[in-house]
């Protein structure tokens, strides 16, 4: 076994016994043998004197003899530039020695040569994390998810923890939240997965997590602990993480709301729905609560719900999620007319939505409007058609009556009040 392989199992089983480990220390988890699309990255071709230094710089990273394989990768890489493993090589060993600029002009060479190395764009996308370039950052490491990446747990719980702390950062809490769900369900757990968790739970987007030792930083690590427990399923170990907060700091900003979340998580609908009120009555202007209820009552009591619905386009009535969620339950309740001018309005900005369609045809057709539900009918069908393709390909696709997902802050237009 080479050097360097040998070295990296050896710390990857050292990251294994310590969770803690995994997160903080990500060049643990490179694999450097192949990409993720199973091509070797060894040099086999090329000039005598290309073969002679790329051997002469991989024995030297083996043997875990760096500065001297250093020079030799660079003097490879000058004959041969197109050499993707060089590159990958160089970049792991800056990446290493937290050299993470240098390391990330490597990685992006080594992904502009190889578009499908999707491990290649991951690291680049650690890379621009420690060098403060979040945007970019969780553009690579997202694409390298859809690229596909190396069958490494410890690299997909790195890859994952950090995507959760930039999406976070964005206010994409949705999708923080299933981020940081999967580390918790493979087990993870650590004060600054607790951090991050509570932070999206209470809809937090700073960087800097408050002090352990305040009162806001009880709550986040309480709540962040909950939810952890929570998406690994541990609901009665979870309960009462959610239980102090609410005890100890009831006024805290999205306590309520977050335990409501909890609480639709466990099946408990009507204690998610009161603890969803009970945020309300701490602080009246929250939209959050409000569209969280009027989903809850969907195709359950819709009529309940209508209020909360009209509460939350009243307080924002620009963003288009609750119009979307104020037209389906007054769809559901045959208020046909009503409900047309605000799936209307929410289709401008879910327009690849195939179900806003579905609904748009029904109310027409509900009022007479032949002409316009046969086009949003023909729309709803185009847009499923191309659903479905994508549920060959493994995505899930769609039912005409489900209710769109909570990603109030990820939405265009949703500048929805916490």
């Amino acid at each position: 076994m080479p050097g360097a392989r040998r070295e990296l199992i050896r710390r990857l089983n050292a990251a294994a016994s310590c969770v803690a480990a995994v997160l903080v220390f990500v060049g643990c988890a490179i694999l450097s043998a192949q990409g993720a699309s199973g091509a070797p990255r060894s040099a086999q071709t090329g000039s005598p004197a290309f073969q002679s230094l790329s051997a002469k710089a991989t024995a030297a990273q083996d043997a875990g003899n760096l500065y001297e394989a250093i020079p030799l990768f660079r003097k490879a890489l000058a004959v041969n530039p197109g050499w993707v493993e060089g590159w990958w090589s160089l970049g792991e060993i800056d990446y290493k020695d937290d050299r993470y600029r240098a390391a990330a002009s490597e990685f992006k060479k080594a992904a502009a040569l190889d578009p499908k190395y999707g491990t290649a764009r991951a690291m680049l996308g650690l890379c621009e994390f420690e060098l403060g370039q979040d945007k970019e950052a969780l553009g690579d490491i997202e694409a390298s998810k859809e690229l596909g990446m190396e069958q490494d747990p410890q690299l997909r719980q790195v890859v994952l923890y950090h995507e959760g702390i930039l999406l976070q950062r964005a206010s994409r809490y949705e999708q923080a939240s299933m981020a940081l769900s999967s580390l918790c369900l493979s087990g993870v757990r650590s004060i600054d997965l607790a951090q991050i968790f509570g932070m999206t739970m209470l809809h937090i987007n700073s960087k800097t997590a408050p002090s352990e030792n305040s009162p806001e930083g009880d709550v986040v690590q309480h709540v962040g602990r909950g939810a952890c427990l929570a998406a690994a399923n541990e609901y009665d170990r979870a309960r009462p993480e959610y239980e102090h907060v609410l005890q100890q700091y009831p006024h805290f900003p999205l306590a309520h709301f977050a335990y409501g979340r909890f609480l639709l998580e466990a099946r408990d609908r009507p204690g998610a729905i009161e603890a969803f009120k009970q945020e309300i009555r701490e602080h009246p202007d929250n939209v959050l609560a409000r569209l969280e209820i009027a989903a809850a009552e969907y195709k359950v009591d819709s009529a309940a719900g209508v209020p909360y619905a009209r509460q939350a386009v009243a307080l924002v009535p620009q963003s288009p999620l609750p119009h979307y969620l104020l037209g389906l339950l007054l769809l559901d309740t045959g208020d046909f007319q009503g409900s047309i001018p605000h799936l209307e309005q929410a289709s401008k900005a879910f327009s690849s939505d195939a179900r806003i369609y579905w609904s748009l045809g029904v109310a027409y057709a509900h009022v007479g409007r032949p002409k316009e539900a046969a086009e949003a009918r023909a729309t709803f069908a185009r847009l499923n058609k191309a659903k479905s393709a994508e549920t060959r390909s493994g995505v899930t696709g769609i039912r005409p009556d489900e209710m769109p997902q909570m990603n109030v802050n990820e939405n265009a237009g949703a500048e929805a009040k916490p």
